[in-house]
């Protein structure tokens, strides 16, 4: 199983970017999906997660400004930002847990938010 993500890239402040991450390889079934980020000097934190049942679940920091989606069909998902600051700039990456808690990690997509 692979992770890809896509969609980072350099916004001023007040922007907006869509994150995606498809995963191929043998997908029977994904339980759970999420993205991460890590500024520069900063441990990988929580940014947003999706189950299978479709509740999310967001780090207070982006509430209300980012929105996590999943296209079950094409095993993918989406993280919508909206209102970038520039304390969200960092490298971002996406997760996906598998049946029998198997944890995949794509590699980061650099998103860089100037104020």
């Amino acid at each position: 199983v692979q992770l890809q993500a896509s969609g980072g890239g350099w916004v001023q402040a007040g922007g907006s970017l869509r994150l995606s991450c498809a995963a191929s390889g043998s997908i029977l079934r994904i339980n759970h999906m999420g993205w991460y980020r890590q500024a520069p000097g900063k441990q990988r934190e929580l940014v947003a997660t999706i189950t299978s049942g479709g509740f999310t679940n967001y780090a207070d920091s982006v509430k209300g400004r980012f929105i996590i989606s999943v296209d079950s069909a094409k095993n993918t998902e989406y993280l919508q930002m909206n209102s970038l600051k520039p304390e969200d700039t960092g490298v971002y990456y996406c997760n996906a847990i598998f049946p029998g808690l198997v944890n995949y990690w794509g590699k980061g997509t650099l998103v860089t938010v100037s104020s």
